[in-house]
């Protein structure tokens, strides 16, 4: 089966809430556990709209909170496919608080997320591969091979010995 590749501004989502009292913390902060719930839905959204598939989540790269997103305040994440595997698909995300009162943006976090796509029967299937077209987009194309890895070697399914890519990175070619 030949797939098509697709470009990666294909995937994107933007998915926005408003952050109620019922998402908070006692600091009126929006709680983590809320927002990983929010960025697992829109990074799925994104692997969907890529494979036209169902996905499942693979793999949640750290994810560092830089703002805390108050109470009323909006959030705003947008997800995007970096890269496609075989079978699998990472995605990275942005996530903004917005303050609709002062209205003022700031960011609040970023991180990877790694999906596989399903068929019928729940096993893996082939994935569309990326076509990377901006700079931003290259970028993070490029990346994905030595993120994957480490994700591997983390997971304990690839020995750090393999991982080429990431090895380019710490010994000089003479």
């Amino acid at each position: 089966m030949t797939l098509t590749p697709k470009r990666a501004q294909d995937s994107l989502i933007q998915m926005t809430e408003l952050v109620l009292p019922n998402d908070t913390n006692t600091f009126g902060n929006l709680m983590g556990g809320r927002l990983m719930y929010w960025m697992d839905i829109a990074a799925a959204l994104a692997c969907m709209k890529h494979c036209s598939a169902p996905v499942v989540t693979a793999s949640v790269d750290n994810i560092s909170f830089e703002n805390p997103i108050k109470l009323g305040n909006v959030v705003h994440i947008e997800s995007k496919v970096s890269r496609a595997f075989n079978t699998s698909m990472e995605v990275h995300m942005r996530v903004w608080g917005e303050d609709p009162v002062q209205q003022y943006r700031y960011k609040s976090n970023e991180a990877f997320m790694t999906f596989v796509a399903l068929d019928p029967n729940g096993n893996s299937r082939p994935v569309p591969a990326i076509i990377p077209d901006t700079e931003e987009e290259i970028r993070l194309y490029e990346g994905a091979l030595r993120r994957r890895q480490l994700r591997l070697i983390l997971g304990g399914k690839m020995k750090p010995q393999d991982a080429e890519e990431l090895k380019a990175l710490f010994i000089e070619k003479v």
